[in-house]
């Protein structure tokens, strides 16, 4: 993935574990300063900027990943295609690329932006809580998937009848029904009508 000022300022050079920031930011999503990420989780939460993408395959099926099991949030749930923070100073966009890649080892194609969304879930098994102003993005997944162990778990991809059949046997992220409401206009435009999105 290519390197810009704000990736370049949040690796480590030297190989040791840098504490990841997050973009602070007031309703309006503008941003207002940075906090440490765990520390931007705790209860009662601050609102941070957030992106949750949904890739969708040739037939209009969405890639759904279940956490790892080594994460510290929300670890060993169903949730969709990819979802993370960007950086302060990156651009949503970037960040949902170069995190889609990271996590699946793909990169999205006529990835587009469907809005935003905020909210706020607390997560009830760790206490975290999501307070997100939420960047959404829809794209196609058109490559062999590559995931790494250490962030996701496994893969599916599933229609929206098997979707609805799986959230409702197996547990699903807390954000997750929400940001897919909000993103739905924007699939259904990228997957046609006939998917039933």
């Amino acid at each position: 993935m290519p390197t810009t000022p704000a990736t370049a300022a949040n690796s480590s050079s030297n190989g040791t574990a840098d504490a990841i920031m997050l973009e602070l930011v007031d309703e309006s999503g503008t941003t207002i300063g940075t906090a440490e990420k765990l520390a931007a989780h705790q209860a009662p939460g601050q609102l941070h900027r957030a992106f949750s993408v949904f890739l969708f395959d040739e037939q209009g099926r969405l890639l759904l990943q279940r956490r790892a099991l080594g994460k510290y949030h929300s670890p060993g749930v169903w949730s969709n295609t990819c979802c993370g923070h960007p950086y302060p100073g990156e651009a949503p966009f970037a960040a949902s690329a170069r995190r889609t890649y990271e996590e699946l080892g793909v990169s999205p194609s006529l990835l587009a932006a469907a809005g935003t969304v905020r909210y706020n879930h607390p997560d009830p098994v760790s206490g975290l809580v999501e307070q997100e102003f939420n960047h959404l993005f829809v794209g196609m997944v058109q490559e062999h998937l590559r995931p790494d162990e250490e962030e996701v778990g496994e893969t599916a991809f599933v229609t929206a009848g098997e979707l609805a059949e799986r959230h409702a046997a197996a547990p699903f992220s807390a954000w997750f029904m929400t940001v897919l409401d909000a993103a739905r206009p924007a699939i259904r435009e990228l997957t046609g009508p006939s998917a039933g999105w």
